[in-house]
């Protein structure tokens, strides 16, 4: 240990014969100075840019899975087989028994109640399949989850794609 001790004895002596305090403080004067001024270098940030406005497409779009109304929605969007995404295509009719929602819309900080209901009567769509799960509850709380074949109910039991319906403002 006196070895190691006595190798760090000499180099700090030795150089505190080379610097002076003053030195080692304009050192640090320039690292800080330089650290301060590192932010404000030009940085290119159009590919953040265009990155947000993709998003905010998606948010805004019924025919993608990121449609901020689709936040609990499992099955093939209607708004990609002929129909919206709050009405069924035709030949196509909607399920009586429902599940719901409570989806954020970001472009007016709100959030809505939303019914996701499965549209019956054709072989399913196959298009724009979106399975997002968001607040769903176990099988015990039927009318919040989302994979039970919601047509059961209907004449003809075939499912063909889901729309998802504004029922109202979620008061907080």
């Amino acid at each position: 240990m006196r070895s190691i001790d006595r190798v760090f004895e000499q180099s700090s002596r030795s150089l505190a014969q080379r610097t002076s305090r003053r030195s080692v403080l304009a050192a640090l004067g320039r690292v800080l100075t330089g650290a301060a001024l590192l932010p404000l270098l030009p940085i290119d940030r159009s590919s953040r840019a265009a990155a947000s406005e993709a998003a905010a497409s998606a948010l805004d779009n019924p025919q993608s899975c990121e449609y901020w109304k689709y936040c609990a929605i499992d099955g093939f969007l209607c708004s990609c087989c002929g129909g919206s995404s709050h009405s069924c295509p035709p030949g196509t009719a909607p399920s009586p028994i429902t599940w719901i929602g409570t989806c954020h819309n970001p472009a007016d900080a709100r959030d809505y109640i939303v019914s996701y209901n499965d549209c019956c009567g054709k072989t399913s769509c196959g298009n724009c399949e979106c399975n997002r799960n968001e607040h769903e509850k176990p099988m015990y709380r039927l009318s919040r989850n989302n994979d039970v074949n919601w047509c059961m109910a209907n004449a003809d039991s075939n499912y063909h794609c889901s729309v998802s319906v504004i029922l109202g403002v979620a008061e907080p």
